[in-house]
């Protein structure tokens, strides 16, 4: 069971009301171009987002003591409680529904922890005066936590009908929004003014703020719940000392991964209400009988008509508050198992299944497959997402989509997998699908461990398939350009290669156990490329890290990694989050025998004292193209591996030790 609000703004919509979303897209499109970036924004347009962020049912599988199979349980989170049927939820992002909690009012527990925490932020206390503007959704519910809190209530909003529910559950007074809301306030405060008001509508005006504080008394509080113009007037506020204050969402946790992702709690003498605990409290209200949300759950369709509940929300007249998808009763969770099959080549066209549906595959990899249909055919999707999986395949006109991997590695129509998922899952599955007689694709890294890494190189000698490590820029025609330069030279060369990453703050999932850090995510890209040019084995491995002076700042992405190969040669990567976004992402420089070369962000290329190709593009060509052309010529050729296996061995096990910090 999962609720249904709103979520059909569109796509110019959110871009003209998010300035960071149209300040990402100036930004990519000087750095791959208008081709790429459309590609990029249009594939995210017809693919979309999976919808719903709250919803109810039984447990199918359990990975933590917390849960049992059989469980009824409320669970919330974008990207999680979505629109589908089977669900995989964080611990801390679901509870148990007590017994005499229905599924439908179980459904909108993610809806009542927003309107709870706006209560909680304005501290609402006995006898108060609370004005709650909009009386949507949340506005309902807010109102009916601030009744229940002892305040006398006075809701807002343009729809007659919806201030008459507010009226029967306990709102005292309710105010047409279109009429002089601050002057009628002010009437019924004695003058005074509100203690505290609630904002739950949504709209771009900045008029909703400055009426809010023009309804406070002296040194009252505004909560934001819903959304409005932040463009504040300081005379609304200065005078009588008010506060604004931000409400965020379910409460406590909400946006940390820590906290959402890794089931660490916060401590429960230090933060009594978590969005874990808003949610217990939530249900516990309604089975108490201290909550009675019957009538804001008006209608339920099955999910075959899901369509009707979207029409429903869009009616003129007597537009719904909420609606609720119902889904089969259904807890068979099928499972099979991965036999060892020997590779075959096919004929000509390589069935690929897709495996991690992120950005990158969505506006890298798919639109250059779409270039290459000679070659390659989107065959089967599978995604954590259901949603977001089947969305892919359907645009892709691909067979199937799936959240089940061995259902693709036991599908003998798939010749290729393509691994783009998170970091700490590459080594295995990339294992699995070796040994289900796959060719393999895996986006870098190609593991996280020297343990890790060992076992796929093994495996990947044990069974022959084609491999590939997408360490792309070794297949730009700018590093092919430069190779032929510096291919017969006479004396060992300096490399000297400059990465202007860009900051990414520390708990991001890059820097954690998922992505293994920034140097084994990224900067093993640089690792190959110099493998690549100087084509010997490397000798030794050094690594000086910053000692940063302030939390945000980590040394694990600020450093500097120098290589000495066994031929003579010496290549330094100097890897920094802290470089302005305004200057250019990577420079490359090759000094050897008198010459120079010089690659400028993959944009253009430069010799001094050397003969090379002048070669200028418009965008960052990173040979991201011309990486799946080289891995199915190599299949083709009967030569699986366009890198090779040496060297993919090399790049990953410098990348980890630099990672570690360990020199040798």
């Amino acid at each position: 069971m999962s609720g249904v609000t709103n979520s059909a703004t569109p796509l110019v919509m959110r871009i003209i009301e998010s300035p960071e979303l149209f300040e990402r897209g100036v930004k990519m499109l000087k750095e791959r171009g208008i081709h790429d970036t459309w590609a990029v924004v249009k594939g995210k347009y017809e693919v979309g987002t999976p919808m719903g962020y709250s919803a109810s049912g039984v447990v199918c599988e359990s990975g933590t003591s917390m849960f049992q199979p059989g469980d009824r349980v409320a669970c919330m989170g974008v990207g999680y409680a979505s629109h589908a049927g089977y669900l995989a939820v964080p611990q801390n992002l679901a509870v148990k529904i007590p017994d005499n909690v229905s599924f439908e009012h179980a459904a909108t527990a993610a809806l009542g922890c927003i309107a709870m925490q706006g209560v909680r932020r304005a501290e609402v206390r006995l006898g108060e005066y609370v004005v709650i503007t909009g009386m949507g959704i949340l506005g309902q519910l807010a109102s009916r936590f601030a009744v229940a809190s002892g305040a006398t209530v006075i809701a807002t909003d343009l729809d007659q009908r919806r201030l008459e529910i507010a009226v029967q559950n306990g709102v005292r007074y309710t105010l047409n929004a279109g009429e002089n809301v601050i002057d009628e306030v002010n009437a019924i405060t004695g003058g005074h003014g509100a203690d505290s008001v609630i904002v739950t509508a949504s709209t771009n005006s900045n008029e909703l703020l400055s009426q809010a504080f023009q309804m406070c008394r002296k040194k009252g509080k505004v909560v934001l719940v819903g959304v409005a113009g932040m463009n504040l007037k300081r005379e609304d506020m200065y005078q009588k000392e008010l506060e604004l204050l931000i409400s965020t969402s379910y409460g406590p946790g909400r946006y940390d991964a820590a906290y959402e992702e890794k089931g660490i709690d916060y401590p429960y003498g230090y933060v009594r209400f978590t969005e874990k605990r808003n949610l217990e409290s939530y249900l516990r209200l309604i089975s108490e009988g201290k909550l009675n949300i019957s009538d804001i759950v008006e209608k339920v369709y099955p999910v075959e008509n899901a369509d009707q509940a979207y029409e429903a929300l869009k009616a003129e007249q007597n537009r719904p508050l909420i609606v609720l998808l119902k889904y089969s009763d259904s807890r068979e969770v099928t499972e099979q198992l991965v036999c060892n099959r020997t590779y075959k080549k096919p004929e000509k066209i390589m069935n690929v299944a897709l495996c991690g549906a992120g950005g990158f595959a969505k506006g890298m990899h798919l639109p250059n497959m779409q270039k290459m249909q000679d070659k390659y055919r989107l065959y089967a999707v599978q995604s954590r997402t259901g949603s977001n999986a089947e969305a892919i395949a359907v645009k892709n006109k691909a067979e199937y989509a799936t959240t089940d991997y061995n259902k693709i590695l036991n599908d003998p129509q798939v010749h290729m997998v393509m691994i783009c998922t998170r970091h700490n899952l590459h080594a295995q599955m990339v294992i699995d699908a070796m040994r289900a007689g796959k060719a393999v694709f895996v986006e870098k890294p190609m593991a996280l461990t020297l343990e890790e890494m060992d076992h796929v190189v093994r495996t990947a000698k044990e069974t022959g398939v084609p491999f590939m490590v997408g360490f792309n820029r070794r297949f730009s025609q700018y590093a092919v350009e430069a190779k032929k330069a510096v291919k017969n030279r006479k004396n060992p060369m300096i490399i000297s290669y400059r990465m202007n990453a860009g900051y990414i703050p520390p708990e991001h999932w890059t820097q954690g156990d998922e992505g293994g850090g920034r140097i084994i995510g990224e900067g093993c890209h640089i690792i190959d490329l110099f493998n690549y040019f100087t084509d010997s084995e490397a000798e030794t491995v050094s690594v000086n890290k910053i000692s940063p002076k302030t939390d945000h700042v980590s040394s694990e992405d600020n450093c500097v990694i120098s290589v000495k190969y066994k031929d003579g040669s010496i290549c330094t990567l100097t890897y920094t989050g802290q470089g302005s976004k305004a200057y250019g992402k990577e420079y490359c420089e090759f000094f050897f025998d008198g010459k120079t070369i010089v690659i400028d962000d993959y944009k253009n290329i430069h010799g001094y004292g050397v003969k090379v190709q002048e070669i200028k593009t418009a965008g960052s060509e990173k040979g991201q193209f011309e990486e799946l052309e080289a891995f199915y010529d190599a299949i083709m050729q009967y030569d699986g591996y366009p890198i090779p296996l040496w060297q993919l061995e090399q790049a990953t096990g410098l990348s980890i030790l630099s990672q570690m910090n360990e020199r040798v």
